[in-house]
């Protein structure tokens, strides 16, 4: 058995699809299917479930996959721990991040670009469910996500910041001059709101349920990009994550006001599978930020202002973010 055959079956996990997967693996297609059929006849038992395309695994495929996603992961682990004793961290490290926290990768990870010259960082935005999936799938070594919201299982976790709310609209909108807004308030105007698989707009909608009502956007996107687009374009409003601030800062023309009544802030935090042995990328990314203080740098840009405890005039003005 070689490692390029269950490279190959992966793949064929990933793609869905024979063709694709090929590609995926700079092989022709023949060139997959006969290595799979080898596992098939080394195994023996089917893997796929064949027909005039692909459509699925046996049951003992389906086992053959996940041991064959374990291995190839631990073969790397074990590269990757050879390799630092020799040389210092390289490779790749296989990033997963909600889209709320896009705009704050790079404050993340700096300090470990820094440290580790040699590594280069691979970031995907995905859902916190995709996460999940991709993180069991071995697919990425850790996941940027909420970690005190909705349950995660079978996961080490390293907490970063909070993320608190405000609403992003129009400075020459009814809103004007307001220093907070209710969220009972924020839902009576047009709204632009993440769609319901975003675990932020889930958040969001608990917290006008708590306020006693139920908002009703008039647009719903996957894209924090594009909700700001349709604040500039339309002067309705959306509600952001105090996070994207620290890239963007207030854009000219809109104003962004703290959404309160009640409360809002969830834990975001990186996390990686319950196993060992553990990425030795993702775990020095863990180590760096978990001596960081990634919380009072973000909470900088809050339009109220720093946490209790932090200066006011250390508070910077608008303009270019970090």
């Amino acid at each position: 058995m070689l490692l390029s055959q269950l490279k190959y079956l992966t793949a064929l996990a990933k793609e869905r699809h024979f063709a694709r997967a090929a590609q995926a693996c700079h092989v022709s297609q023949p060139a997959l299917s006969t290595a799979i059929r080898r596992l098939e006849a080394e195994f023996r038992v089917p893997i796929v479930r064949r027909s005039n395309r692909f459509i699925g695994f046996t049951h003992e495929g389906e086992r053959i996959v996940a041991w064959a996603q374990r291995v190839l992961a631990e073969h790397d682990t074990l590269v990757e721990n050879v390799r630092s004793l020799r040389e210092g961290l390289s490779g790749r490290l296989r990033i997963g991040a909600i889209p709320t926290t896009l705009s704050s990768i790079s404050l993340i990870t700096r300090a470990f670009c820094e440290l580790h010259p040699l590594v280069t960082l691979s970031v995907v935005s995905m859902t916190s469910q995709e996460i999940e999936r991709a993180l069991v799938d071995y697919q990425i070594d850790v996941g940027l996500t909420y970690v005190d919201n909705e349950p995660l299982e079978n996961v080490r976790r390293q907490s970063v910041y909070r993320e608190r709310y405000a609403l992003l609209t129009d400075e020459r909108g009814l809103l004007n001059g307001r220093d907070t807004l209710t969220w009972a308030e924020a839902a009576e105007v047009p709204l632009c709101l993440l769609s319901p698989d975003m675990q932020n707009r889930r958040i969001v909608d608990r917290a006008f349920r708590r306020a006693g009502v139920e908002a009703v956007p008039r647009v719903e996107t996957n894209s924090v990009s594009a909700l700001c687009s349709y604040v500039h374009e339309t002067r309705w409003s959306a509600v952001m994550p105090h996070a994207w601030l620290a890239l963007h800062a207030v854009p000219e023309g809109m104003r962004a006001i703290p959404l309160v009544e009640p409360e809002v802030s969830k834990e975001i935090g990186l996390v990686v599978a319950d196993r060992d042995p553990e990425p030795v990328l993702a775990r020095a990314l863990m180590d760096t930020v978990a001596g960081a203080d990634l919380q009072a740098r973000l909470d900088l840009y809050h339009p109220s202002g720093p946490r209790p405890g932090e200066p006011a005039e250390a508070r910077p003005v608008p303009g270019p973010a970090l």
